[in-house]
């Protein structure tokens, strides 16, 4: 049986023995003897609940065969959206978790994140999040992606990601309110948790000299080449892509740029491709209802078997004629290619063109090898 129908068929048992359940009224009962529901909707139906520990939140749902490509590959974006979205149920209840001002957790940043392991359609997808350092005014969550095949009962961990929120006002969202501290139990963890978050203020600063960088299209470009595979998604935010405060969901920003960079990889290569590691996705500013969002992606640089590529968002909010075009988010995404049974193919390699291609290639190639030493355990110094 090929991959993609075999995936189908496991998609089509879960929803049987989630009907049969329900029909029945058993409890739907996991490894571990915890138990999710006495009489579930059905195993695509979004659970979320907190254990013993207050700081550890869990969600889950079946992949269904419209997260997948047509390979049966989960999308990259539909398992960012689901961390996203598990960051910010812990991180909102948190920063509500005493009497004063009520707020929504909004996200400022996600850390470089691998996707260890592909998901693929009819395995479940367990999100648990946990905080794990609370400044002033911002919130680290670490999330862990585990995907479960539900005939087997195989487990297997497929991402961790860490995310920083910060909490917005109800009555104005331009105001940032203080988070309320967790009790660590080790000072070490406080210490470290403080050098992560310099070390993301740091950085973020660091790549706000891009916002006026744009990505131009160029008629007739030849094969390999930035320009050739290079692509733009136009997007209305519309009510059900916003939080409650009218602002885009980072969920749903994540899902978009991942859609525009596999888009540039199929073009670029013309094969099966998957997310392999998504650079840390910085949101310089929010997003809100009504605007026209244009996700842009273009080929930075490719090594034999991966493929970088720098994804830029910008908001143009049509309704505001005082606010001008502004850049919202940026981030690199890595995909690799895949053969028709899943082995690591090579890669076309890009031919930059310009002076500005060839910088961003050695740039590329410069965060390639750093992150080859750091998984070889052998760090090199920063320039």
């Amino acid at each position: 049986m090929k991959p993609l129908a075999r995936a189908l068929c496991l998609w089509e048992l879960g929803r049987q023995a989630a009907s049969w359940r329900l029909a029945t009224g058993q409890k739907c009962v996991w490894p571990g003897g915890r138990c999710w529901a006495s009489v579930p909707k059905a195993f695509g139906t979004r659970t979320n609940f907190l254990q013993s520990r207050p700081c550890i939140t869990r969600t889950g749902r079946i992949m269904r065969p419209d997260d997948a490509n047509v390979a049966g590959n989960v999308h990259g974006g539909t398992i960012l959206k689901m961390i996203e979205e598990a960051g910010a149920i812990i991180s909102t209840r948190h920063c509500n978790s005493q009497n004063g001002e009520r707020c929504v957790a909004a996200l400022a940043r996600v850390e470089r994140t691998d996707f260890l392991s592909p998901m693929c359609i009819g395995e479940v997808a367990h999100v648990s999040a946990e905080i794990t350092y609370t400044s002033k005014h911002s919130v680290e969550v670490q999330v862990n992606v585990m995907s479960e095949n539900i005939l087997t009962g195989t487990k297997k961990l497929t991402n961790k990601a860490t995310l920083w929120y910060v909490p917005l006002s109800l009555k104005n969202v331009d105001k940032v309110l203080e988070v309320p501290p967790v009790v660590y139990s080790r000072q070490e963890q406080e210490e470290e948790g403080r050098k992560r978050y310099e070390a993301q203020k740091l950085e973020r600063m660091e790549t706000k000299w891009r916002n006026g960088d744009i990505v131009q299209p160029v008629q007739n470009p030849e094969p390999n080449t930035v320009s050739y595979s290079q692509s733009s998604l136009i997007h209305l935010v519309g009510p059900s892509d916003c939080t409650l405060h009218g602002f885009v969901h980072g969920g749903v920003t994540m899902k978009l740029m991942d859609e525009v960079a596999g888009i540039v990889a199929a073009r670029h290569c013309k094969t099966n491709i998957v997310t392999a590691s998504v650079d840390a996705i910085n949101f310089h500013d929010k997003i809100r209802k009504g605007c026209v969002i244009t996700i842009s992606g273009r080929m930075t640089f490719t090594s034999n078997k991966s493929m970088e590529i720098e994804v830029l968002v910008d908001a143009d909010p049509v309704v505001d004629n005082s606010q001008k075009r502004y850049r919202a988010a940026s981030a690199f995404f890595t995909y690799v290619s895949l053969s028709q049974e899943g082995k690591s193919l090579p890669v076309p390699q890009l031919v930059p063109e310009t002076e500005d291609e060839k910088k961003r290639f050695e740039e590329g190639k410069g965060r390639y090898l750093q992150m080859k030493a750091k998984r070889q355990g052998h760090t090199e110094p920063q320039p």
